[in-house]
C-alpha cells in the first residue's frame, strides 16, 4: 500500500516537472492566452454580480517603449538585469523587516521574474506551497527565457485596472495612445500604480502617485535595458 502510494506519487512529481517545462519552453514562442489571476476576477465579478471584461492586446519588445521597462525596473525591481530571479539582500531585509511588524502590512521582496512567475503560472496569496511552486517557475524562466523575454511577457501581463491586463490596454485606458508613444512621466505612472491597480489609478493620479512617479522617473532615466 504504501509503495504504490509513493510509486504514485514519483509519477505524479515527474509528470508535473515534464509538463511545467514544456509550457515554459511553450511560451518562450507562444504568447499566454491568459492568465490564472484573469480567470480569478472573471469568476469573482460573476458570484458578485458583476460583469468582469478582459481588455488586453499583446505587444512584441520591440512595439514598447524602452520607458516602460525602464520604469517598471526602477519601481519593481532595481537590480532585474543583475540578479538570476532572486534579490537575496532584498529577501533578507523584507525578513527582517517584517519580523518587526507584527500586525502591519508586510513588505515583500518580489522580483519581476518572481512576479512574472506568479502572475503567469500561479494563484495570489502568501502560502508556503504557492511560494515554492513561484520560486521553481522563477528558476525555469531565468534559464529558459532571458531577461527580455521575461520583461515582455511581464509588460503584458500586469493587471492594470479593473479589466485592464497588459501595458497596450493600460497605455489606451489610461493615456488614449499606443504603449510605443509613452512618455517617461506616463510610463512612470503606470509603474507607480502597479502594486495597487485596482486601487489608483495613472490618469487621475493621488499626491503619492505623483511622488512614487517622479521617483521612479529619476531612478529609470539611468537604467539600461536587456540585450537578450
Amino acid at each position: 500500500m504504501i509503495k504504490t502510494f509513493f510509486k504514485w506519487m514519483f509519477r505524479i512529481i515527474i509528470g508535473f516537472i515534464i509538463g511545467s517545462v514544456l509550457l515554459v519552453a511553450v511560451y518562450i514562442v507562444v504568447n499566454p492566452p491568459f492568465t490564472p489571476l484573469m480567470v480569478i476576477r472573471v469568476v469573482e465579478g460573476w458570484f458578485g454580480g458583476k460583469s468582469v471584461g478582459i481588455t488586453k492586446t499583446w505587444k512584441s519588445y520591440d512595439e514598447i517603449s524602452p520607458n516602460v521597462f525602464r520604469s517598471l525596473m526602477a519601481g519593481e525591481d532595481g537590480k532585474f538585469l543583475k540578479h538570476n530571479g532572486f534579490d537575496w539582500q532584498a529577501i533578507e531585509r523584507a525578513k527582517k523587516v517584517n519580523a518587526q511588524r507584527k500586525g502591519k502590512r508586510l513588505i515583500g521582496a518580489s522580483t519581476i521574474s518572481m512576479q512574472t512567475s506568479k502572475n503567469v503560472f500561479l494563484w495570489q496569496g502568501r502560502n508556503y506551497v504557492r511560494k515554492g511552486l513561484e520560486a521553481y517557475f522563477t528558476v525555469l524562466i531565468e534559464a529558459l527565457w532571458g531577461k527580455k523575454r521575461i520583461l515582455e511577457v511581464y509588460a503584458n501581463c500586469i493587471e492594470w485596472g479593473d479589466g485592464i491586463y497588459g501595458v497596450e490596454a493600460a497605455s489606451q485606458a489610461y493615456f488614449g495612445k499606443s504603449c510605443e508613444k509613452l512618455s517617461n512621466r506616463e510610463a512612470a505612472l503606470l509603474a507607480a500604480i502597479v502594486p495597487n491597480p485596482r486601487k489608483w489609478s495613472a490618469a487621475k493620479p493621488t499626491s503619492y502617485i505623483q511622488r512614487r512617479a517622479s521617483m521612479i522617473q529619476a531612478r529609470a532615466g539611468g537604467l539600461p535595458t536587456p540585450k537578450k
